[in-house]
C-alpha cells in the first residue's frame, strides 16, 4: 500500500533514492523495482533485517531491472550517514509525527538531497488524526507514538523554512481513517471487536485484489477523510557566488 503516487512524484531508473524512515520497506521496494538506486534507512534494526532479507529475494526473482540496486542499513534521521547532496529522491512516509526534532529531520534531508532533487513528505491528515486522539489516549500517548498533529499549511511553512519549494499535495488512505477510529473507539490493543475484525477483514481484501469500486469510493472520499497529507518538493538550485 503505497501513500506516495508516483504518478505525481516522478522516479526514473538510475535515481539515487534515500527511504528514510523506512518501516517494512513499501516505497523502498517500489523504487527498486521502478530501476532505482535505493538506500533504506531506519533506526528500528529488526525491520531493516527484514527489509534487506526482502531486497534479496526481489533480486533472486528477478523483480528488479538490471542496475537496480538495494541497501537496507540502520541509522539516525537526525545525524544521516551520507555526504551533501548524495540523493536525487528523498521520500520520507508517516515518520515526522513521531521525531522531535522535525526541523532537524527536514535540514537532513535537505542537506543530502542534491539541488534540483525532489522530496516526498507523508503525515497523518489534521481532522482524522484529531478524531483518534480525542477517541484514545493509548493511540499516541505510547513510547514512540504520534507527538504532534500537522496541519497541511503548516508542514508546507517549515518545508519551506528548510529550504524546499513545494510544488504538489494530495490525500491518501481514505477507507483507513474509519478503521482507525473503529480501533480507537473500541481499545487500540483490542483486535477482537467485531467491527474490527470485519473492517480490517475490507481492507486486507481491498489490498489485494483492488477492485475498480473501492478505489473510486476512496479517490472521491480521500479529500475529505483521506488518512494520510502528501506534500511534494523541490530542492532548488543555489546561485553560484558572484553570479
Amino acid at each position: 500500500m503505497l501513500t506516495v503516487d508516483f504518478t505525481r512524484f516522478p522516479l526514473a531508473a538510475g535515481d539515487r533514492v534515500l527511504d528514510l524512515g523506512c518501516g517494512a520497506g513499501r516505497h523502498a521496494f517500489e523504487c527498486y523495482r521502478r530501476g532505482a538506486r535505493v538506500v533504506a534507512l531506519d533506526r528500528n534494526g529488526a525491520e531493516i533485517r527484514e527489509v534487506a532479507k526482502w531486497f534479496a529475494a526481489m533480486e533472486e526473482a528477478g523483480e528488479a531491472p538490471a542496475g537496480a540496486t538495494a541497501t537496507a542499513m540502520e541509522g539516525d534521521a537526525l545525524a544521516l550517514p551520507f555526504p551533501d547532496d548524495s540523493f536525487d529522491v528523498v521520500i520520507i512516509s508517516e515518520v515526522m509525527e513521531h521525531i522531535p526534532d522535525d526541523k532537524g529531520v527536514l535540514a537532513e534531508m535537505v542537506r543530502v538531497l542534491r539541488p534540483g532533487g525532489r522530496i516526498a513528505v507523508t503525515v497523518p491528515r489534521y481532522g482524522p488524526e484529531r478524531i483518534c486522539w480525542a477517541l484514545s489516549d493509548a493511540y499516541h500517548e505510547v513510547e514512540g507514538g504520534h507527538i504532534r498533529i500537522y496541519r497541511a499549511d503548516g508542514l508546507l511553512r517549515k518545508m519551506r523554512e528548510a529550504g524546499l519549494k513545494p510544488y504538489g499535495s494530495h490525500h491518501a488512505h481514505a477507507l483507513h481513517s474509519p478503521y482507525w477510529w473503529l480501533k480507537c473507539a473500541f481499545g487500540v490493543d483490542n483486535e477482537r471487536a467485531l467491527p474490527v475484525k470485519a473492517y480490517h477483514k475490507l481492507l486486507v481484501w481491498d489490498i489485494m485484489k483492488k477492485p475498480l469500486a473501492t478505489r473510486t469510493v476512496e479517490r472521491a472520499l480521500n479529500p475529505l477523510i483521506g488518512k494520510s497529507f502528501v506534500a511534494y518538493a523541490t530542492k532548488p538550485h543555489t546561485p553560484k557566488a558572484g553570479v
